[in-house]
Parts: structure tokens; C-alpha cells; sequence
């Protein structure tokens, strides 16, 4: 990916994405220039959206899912021998599988597009290449209807005035379209359950004021921006009535990986007896993965902890550990919200039925 290369603005839709399939490309609004410019981004190679995976051009996990089906459109549609197709297929799906290892999405899109490609591999490549195209697109559409479907069944967990604190981005951001938890904050906004959201900053890349900020003020949404350490002392002085958040993955049991800093804001609300919920798809759930210890935590350049973007801020060779997600535990989350309803504890039973294709 070029830096600077600008793919344009999309045309006007009624819900936000920040990914658009144009012209045989997959144009992104690079989520690092925000809020200071919106730049979008042509990617026309799977390289290209492997790296604005990576350095966090697109971020959030349903995101990311999409933006990995489309690079295998991509990588199907450079293919230079037609003849090394499967091969090539190996190559983007490790390629995007290597970016970031925390996200169940991204390998839950990966699987499904190598689903579709086996039944169409015998095709000539551009045939090939389509029928991915067909599928990205639908999987697009999927994730929007069933973020919408998330903050149905979420707003109603909100009561008039509620206050309500939130942690990283979660927003269209983070998604295909709507977002997810910023997608239950407005779908009860606008059914008036939302007074005030409470912002975290989230440290130390600042997507929470540098993208929810940025979100709510584009929905017209009450917000205050606040510093990480500060959700104790709000929830102390009686100011915070629920909390939502995202995630990247959820295990088996509840458990959840989310944004580093969610947890301690789940401990925090356990505490104060503030109900901590989390908004993600079904995809989010991993089933494969037992218990929020076998999830595996990305761990990010030092340099994001040192400096502040490009300026330093710790003395010279200052040591850092800059963990991308913490895990919270299924016994601090409230109710776990999704497109089919909210699931309850026990977490075990109610994620089974819910896998399953039946109401938590």
C-alpha cells in the first residue's frame, strides 16, 4: 500500500463502511489519519490489505474478517499462472492469516472463503476470482444486517438516562457497518435509553478519541471523553450505569479478549455493581477455544508505548510491554449480546444453544 494513496471518498450510503469494493478494488479510510483527515486507501493486491490490517489502517475484528475476504479476491484476481491457483490461495490465506492473532474473525472469514474456493477451483481464474467477489460482498451485507440485529436485542438492556461508559472502538468502524457495542449505544439512543457516553481514551493508540469520539459526534450521540484511569472514580461517584463493550474473541466459556484496559474496566464495574456487557456476532465466538487462558494475546511494538505517535515520551531505551488485548473473565460479564438475543450465564450452555442456531 502506497502511503498517500487516495481512493476517494464512497458514495453515500445509509450506513457508514469503512470498506468499499469499487473498481476492482477494495478502498479502506485509514483508520490512523482519523480524526485529523479521512484518507481512503486503494488496495489492489492482498499484500496491500495484509498491511493496513497489520499497522491498523482497518482494525476491529468483524472488520478485519471482511477486509481479509475481500484480499482473497484479490489474490485470486493477481493470480500471474493460472495454473498455480490453489497455490497462490495458500499464499494470501497465510499471508492474512499472519496479521493479527487475536481476531477469531479473520480466520473465520478464511475458512469460509476457502470453502468457497474449493468449489470452484477446477474454474478458470476469473470465474474463480467472482465467485469470491459474490461472497465477499454477501459476507459485507451479512455483517451489517447482523450488527443491526445485535443493537435490536441490545437497547433493550438500557433504561431512559442511562449513562453509559464504553472502551475502545467499537462503532462502523470497527465493523462492515454499525458497529457493534456503539451499535446497541445507538440503537438505544434513539429509543431515548441513552443520556451520556462515557468515552475511554484507550491507551495507548487512542481509539477511543481518536475514532468513538469521532463516531458519536457523526451520530450526534452525548458523549464526554474520558482518561482510562478515570472509570473507577465515575463509577464511585455514582455516574456510570452500564458499561458495553466489543470483542475479538470469545472462548467456550465466556471469556472474553478484548482491547487491553477492558478488563480492568470489568473489574472496576463488578465493584461498583454496574451491569458489563459485551456486543459481538456469533462469529466472535470460538468454540475451538475453551477457556480465555488458550486465547492468544497480540503483542505490539514497544514503540507504541515509548512514544506517542512519533514522539517520545519515555527516556531513551525505556523497556515496554505493550499488550494489544487483556481477557476477561465470563464470571464479570453480564450478558453476552448478539444477533439471535442475549446470552445469560452459564455461558457454556447458553453460547452451545446459541452456536447451535437457537436463542441464548
Amino acid at each position: 500500500m502506497r502511503e498517500g494513496e487516495v481512493a476517494g471518498a464512497p458514495p453515500a450510503e445509509e450506513v457508514f463502511s469503512p470498506l468499499v469494493w469499487r473498481d476492482g478494488a477494495l478502498s479502506l479510510l485509514d483508520q490512523t489519519r482519523l480524526p485529523a483527515e479521512e484518507l481512503w486507501l486503494a488496495c489492489r493486491r492482498p499484500e496491500e490489505v495484509a498491511d493496513a490490517i497489520r499497522r491498523l489502517a482497518i482494525r476491529g475484528a468483524p472488520a478485519i474478517g471482511v477486509a481479509a475476504a475481500y484480499g482473497l479476491v484479490l489474490g485470486i484476481a493477481t493470480a500471474d499462472d493460472p495454473a498455480r491457483l490453489p497455490e497462490r490461495f495458500e499464499e494470501v490465506s497465510a499471508l492474512l492469516a499472519s496479521t493479527r492473532p487475536t481476531a477469531v474473525n479473520l480466520g473465520w472469514a478464511l475458512a469460509r472463503g476457502r470453502e468457497v474456493f474449493e468449489r470452484h477451483r477446477e474454474r478458470p481464474a476469473k470465474e474463480v476470482a467472482q465467485a469470491l467477489l459474490g461472497w465477499a460482498q454477501a459476507l459485507h451485507r451479512e455483517d451489517v444486517e447482523t450488527n443491526r440485529r445485535i443493537g435490536e436485542h441490545g437497547a433493550a438492556l438500557f433504561a431512559p438516562g442511562d449513562r453509559v461508559l464504553t472502551h475502545c472502538n467499537t462503532g462502523s468502524l470497527a465493523t462492515a457497518g454499525y458497529g457493534t457495542a456503539l451499535g446497541v449505544i445507538a440503537a438505544s439512543y434513539r429509543r431515548g435509553a441513552v443520556g451520556l457516553v462515557w468515552v475511554d481514551e484507550t491507551r495507548p493508540l487512542l481509539q477511543g478519541a481518536r475514532l468513538t469520539a469521532w463516531e458519536l459526534k457523526r451520530l450526534g450521540i452525548p458523549f464526554r471523553l474520558v482518561s482510562d484511569s478515570s472509570a473507577g472514580a465515575l463509577m464511585a461517584r455514582g455516574l456510570v450505569d452500564r458499561c458495553v463493550v466489543g470483542a475479538d474473541r470469545i472462548a467456550a466459556n465466556g471469556d472474553t479478549a478484548n482491547k487491553i484496559g477492558t478488563y480492568t474496566v470489568a473489574v472496576l464495574a463488578a465493584r461498583h455493581r454496574v451491569p458489563f456487557y459485551v456486543a459481538a456476532p456469533r462469529s466472535t465466538i470460538d468454540p475451538a477455544t475453551p477457556t480465555g487462558q488458550d486465547i492468544p494475546i497480540e503483542e505490539r511494538s514497544p514503540a507504541e508505548v515509548t512514544e506517542v505517535f512519533g514522539t517520545r515520551v519515555a527516556p531513551a531505551g525505556t523497556e515496554a510491554l505493550n499488550l494489544a488485548f487483556d481477557v476477561t473473565p465470563a464470571e464479570l460479564i453480564a450478558g453476552i449480546v448478539t444477533e439471535v438475543g442475549v446470552l445469560r450465564p452459564p455461558y457454556e450452555e447458553s453460547i452451545r444453544r446459541a452456536l447451535g442456531g437457537g436463542m441464548g
